[in-house]
Order: structure tokens, then sequence, then C-alpha cells
């Protein structure tokens, strides 16, 4: 079976590493406001929720969840979360660290954010829809053209 260029380290353990870069930092202790807690925490349980449906969603139709063997994928998840996003789950991932940063009150805390998106984004997914668009063909297409990458956001990259 053909392996697919992916990231051989898991996107969860990437954004582990990016959450660890925005707490290097913001070493200087920012005093937290409950305002900006209120915020992050419900950024965080939509986000979370969102990775957490989609993930459910996979479990049910008895496809893989594995990133790092896209080509193991045995049903093509549209449903659910996968209506509004391709990537549910790396969109929940992304949203985690934005609460994150908003938890963190700094800009800078953006940073890993930006940086682990671009990663997924163009390291990832790519190599993903490329074993989706050669195991589905034509419903994976038609797939992608109606669903943006992202949230409303068609792709930062080009096609396979």
């Amino acid at each position: 079976m053909a392996r697919y260029e992916v990231m051989r380290t898991p996107p969860p353990v990437l954004a582990l590493v990016a959450a660890l870069a925005q707490r290097a930092l913001m070493r200087d202790g920012r005093s937290r406001t409950p305002g900006r807690a209120a915020v992050a925490g419900a950024i965080a349980v939509a986000s979370g929720a969102l990775a957490a449906t989609a993930g459910r969603r996979f479990v049910r139709e008895g496809t893989t969840l594995e990133p790092v063997r896209p080509e193991r994928a045995s049903v093509l998840v549209t449903t659910g979360a996968n209506a509004i996003s391709r990537n549910p789950m790396y969109v929940g991932l992304t949203g985690l660290l934005v609460a994150n940063a908003v938890r963190l009150g700094a800009k800078r805390a953006l940073i890993p954010v930006a940086a682990f998106t671009v990663v997924i984004d163009r390291l990832q997914i790519n190599g993903e829809e490329s074993a989706l668009l050669t195991k589905f063909g034509a419903d994976y297409e038609a797939y992608r053209a109606a669903v943006p990458r992202w949230l409303g956001i068609r792709s930062f990259a080009r096609r396979p």
C-alpha cells in the first residue's frame, strides 16, 4: 500500500509542543482576568467539542483516526462536524491553542498557533488529501469542492 507524505509526529503531539511554546513565550507571568478566562473557556469548550464530535463520528463509521496513515481510511466521513470542515479535529486543536493564547492575554502567544496551523496545513493535510483522493476519487473531489479545509476558509495550499 502506498505511503503518503504526512508528518511522522501525530498532530496532537505538535499541538502540545505549540502549547509549551506559548507557555515559554509567556514567562513574564502576565495576570489573568476573569473576562479572558471566560472567553478562553468558551473557545476551549467549543473547540474540544468540535474535535471530539468528529473523532466519535470516525469511530462510529469504523474508519481510522490515525493521522500518520491516511491510506487506512475505510470510509469517507462527510457528515457531522465534517460537513462544516474537512479537518474538524485540526480546527479543534487550533481552537484549543487560540483559547490558551486568549487565556494568556498576549499577542505573542498566537505565534505558535500560526506555526501549528501552517505546519498542519502544508505538511499534514496535503498528504491526507492525496491519500483520500486516491482512495475515494470523485466522491472525495466533490466533498473537497463543497466543504472548506478549515472553517469558511477554502485552502492555503494548492490542490494535490
